[in-house]
């Protein structure tokens, strides 16, 4: 990334999980740590006013983290929000207005993947990413195609050094393990590799929790389930099993699958 600080900081899914579980703590840690003194604009379309935001945060912070008198009463000073749908123009326009005579703000897209796109493209059609950052949460594309889409969207309007792409995944002990298996393991060193080895996919299962999210894309609802039970009100899995078999982290650990070249 670029070396000149941003000043001003837009995260998107200002209402949203991630938000009240991790960055809420992480803005009351930089501003007590002094790294923090430009404004924080929220984004998210809750129907909320900049005093339920202020509200949300403190409770975040009560909850996770542990709330710092001094340092959230200089976080709410700091803090703005913008009530809008990611679709919708006006909320982008909304947002250059928020953002004043800010030059080189920092966009932190805490939102469902399918609207990466489409909100990457409204900030440069409002004139928001210009000079700007941004910072895209996992998981980036589904597959090597969605992933180029997307880097091709990102790099029409950012530049490379302009864009920090998070998966935290990679830190996750089984993709130490394996790192730890196939070069400091002498017995193995002789086949584990792209000679014989076409491909390794880990499955992880993140632990439980007790919400679900719809995601929606091209008019289609996509459900995303995580927990040890159904989320209630929804219907039992059907016989073709439409509906994913839930798991908790302990019922289902890491898996290695180690794809062999043919022959």
């Amino acid at each position: 990334m670029t070396n000149f600080h941003s000043d001003a900081l837009v995260f998107f899914g200002a209402t949203g999980d991630l938000a009240y579980k991790k960055i809420f703590p992480s803005l009351q840690a930089m501003v007590k740590r002094g790294h923090l003194n430009v404004p924080v604009i929220g984004v998210a379309k809750a129907g909320w006013n900049l005093d339920q935001l202020r509200a949300r945060a403190k409770d975040s912070l009560e909850k996770h983290g542990g709330l710092d008198p001094a340092a959230f009463e200089q976080l709410i000073r700091l803090m703005r929000y913008v009530d809008g749908h990611y679709q919708d123009s006006s909320t982008f326009t909304a947002l250059r207005k928020e953002l004043k005579d800010a030059q080189r703000p920092a966009h932190y897209l805490a939102i469902p993947p399918v609207l990466f796109e489409m909100v990457v493209e409204h900030l440069a059609q409002s004139n928001c990413a210009r000079g700007g950052r941004v910072i895209v949460e996992k998981p980036f594309g589904h597959d090597l195609a969605s992933a180029q889409e997307l880097n091709k969207v990102l790099l029409g309007v950012f530049d490379e050094a302009d864009i920090f792409r998070i998966d935290h995944y990679l830190g996750k002990r089984a993709v130490n393990n394996v790192l730890a298996f196939r070069f400091a393991n002498t017995f193995v060193e002789a086949f584990w590799n792209r000679t014989y080895i076409e491909s390794v996919e880990i499955t992880m299962a993140e632990v439980a929790r007790k919400h679900f999210r719809i995601y929606i894309k091209s008019g289609k609802r996509t459900a995303h389930f995580s927990g040890p039970n159904e989320p209630p009100g929804l219907p039992p899995p059907s016989a073709s099993g439409s509906a994913p078999n839930l798991r908790t982290q302990s019922e289902f650990p890491a898996v290695l699958r180690v794809s062999l070249m043919p022959r």
